[in-house]
């Protein structure tokens, strides 16, 4: 077909792709195309500004290594993760909610033992004890549920970003007891700028945002016959939670570390006082 309009061309365009076998990527394909081809005919791109995404998805690619994600981090930026996850998460009421899994995401770290910290380095930071349980959706324990576990440190860069930090510093996986309970030991987090080196950080710019994430532990916790649970614990006095920078926070997600000096306490948990400390329950929904 030639000399086509606007709407043949995106009609000829998709009955091209028409014959696609898989019926999931032929769906996802077509709508695709479709939102294309509408995009660049309602805001009357031009090729000047065709080459310069091009360009700016070229780089983006270029940037990325097997320590860093830029394209995961430009999805978060422009909200895509969180709808994804809104879109896909189907937790039921009373499940734990999810959130995106970030960039900064290495798997397999390092198993660590029951209350052993992720903390790999010397320092005087307080630790933070986190303890609860994983239950089913009907308040039953867990056995052998693994949580996983990492944050930035204290300078609010994550080992991946930061030569100086140990290899799989405050990252790890914790196995849950038959009753499903879990201890684990980290360091209170801290909010941190995204990075900006980067064309994330021409895009921020570019539109006058702030790069900034509030603070929070990020946590996968999963078992056999559960679907897995990918979530954050944020900081509840944290000054970011409003405007998260990749669009992740829920009320439901966000806690409160309370500080305690009790030097029993401590010695309980064989730590310093004094300490953070965290009663948190995660509440896993049943697959399928």
């Amino acid at each position: 077909m030639r000399n086509m309009t606007e709407t043949e061309l995106t009609d000829v365009v998709l009955e091209r792709y028409a014959s696609t076998p898989d019926a999931r990527l032929k769906m996802i394909l077509h709508a695709l195309i479709r939102h294309l081809h509408a995009f660049a005919s309602e805001v009357r791109l031009t090729e000047d500004e065709w080459l310069a995404g091009i360009q700016f998805l070229t780089r983006t690619g270029q940037i990325c290594d097997d320590k860093r994600q830029e394209m995961i981090l430009l999805s978060d930026n422009l909200g895509l993760s969180a709808l994804v996850n809104m879109v896909s998460a189907g937790v039921p009421e009373g499940a734990t909610e999810s959130t995106v899994i970030g960039p900064f995401y290495v798997p397999d770290s390092p198993q660590r033992e029951w209350g052993e910290s992720v903390l790999l380095r010397e320092g005087d930071d307080p630790t933070l004890v986190i303890r609860g349980h994983v239950r089913g959706p009907d308040g039953e324990p867990v056995p052998d549920a693994t949580i996983e576990i990492w944050q930035t440190d204290a300078n609010g860069q994550y080992d991946i970003q930061d030569a100086s930090q140990p290899e799989n510093n405050l990252r790890g996986w914790y196995r849950a007891r038959p009753d499903g309970a879990f201890l684990l030991k980290t360091i209170r987090p801290t909010s941190y700028p995204i990075p900006t080196d980067g064309t994330v950080g021409e895009l921020l710019r570019a539109t006058n945002r702030h790069p900034f994430r509030p603070a929070h532990v990020h946590a996968i916790v999963s078992a056999p016959g559960y679907r897995k649970l990918v979530t954050h614990l944020f900081d509840a006095e944290d000054t970011w939670l409003d405007s998260d920078v990749v669009f992740a926070v829920k009320s439901s997600l966000i806690r409160k570390f309370e500080r305690n000096e009790s030097a029993d306490d401590a010695a309980r948990w064989q730590v310093r006082a004094p300490f953070w400390e965290l009663h948190n329950d995660f509440v896993l929904s049943r697959n399928g």
